[in-house]
């Protein structure tokens, strides 16, 4: 959670700079009916700035296990790798879906990295995506 005071206006051109959902798991707002949250890349705590160019749209889960994390072991290589940065990175360089869609796949060490260190397949998760899949909701087909 933010400590610094990120105004409406800026909360708006992020979120919609995000298409309303997750840089990370890519939830999307209408499918859980609740507003995400804005991620500090670089956390405030290892003196990220409350800038545009640090901010990223998150839910709270991927939110909070990412906490002040920015580096996190590759389960394949055991390398330290930086996790995905959802501002500069584009997600399908590094991630895909399993052919259910309901299980994100790590394409790269950031992605495999950024899957466990943000618990991207949790169970609740997984669960809720198979609904979704379901109904048509996901996986974002952009």
């Amino acid at each position: 959670m933010s400590r610094s005071y990120i105004s409406k206006q800026l909360r708006e051109r992020i979120a919609a700079q995000a298409r309303y959902r997750c840089g990370y798991c890519l939830t999307q707002e209408k499918v859980i009916g609740m507003p995400m949250e804005i991620d500090h890349i670089i956390p405030e705590a290892q003196a990220g700035e409350t800038v545009e160019d640090n901010l990223w749209l998150a839910c709270s889960l991927c939110n909070a296990y990412k906490g002040e994390q920015t580096y996190a072991f590759d389960p394949i290589s055991n390398e330290i790798v930086p996790l995905f940065n959802p501002r500069t990175q584009h997600w399908h360089d590094h991630f895909g879906w399993n052919q259910m869609g309901d299980e994100m796949i790590g394409r790269t060490a950031t992605g495999r990295a950024t899957v466990v260190a943000l618990r991207l397949n949790r169970e609740l998760l997984v669960e809720a995506r198979r609904g979704w899949v379901a109904a048509g909701w996901h996986p974002p087909q952009d």
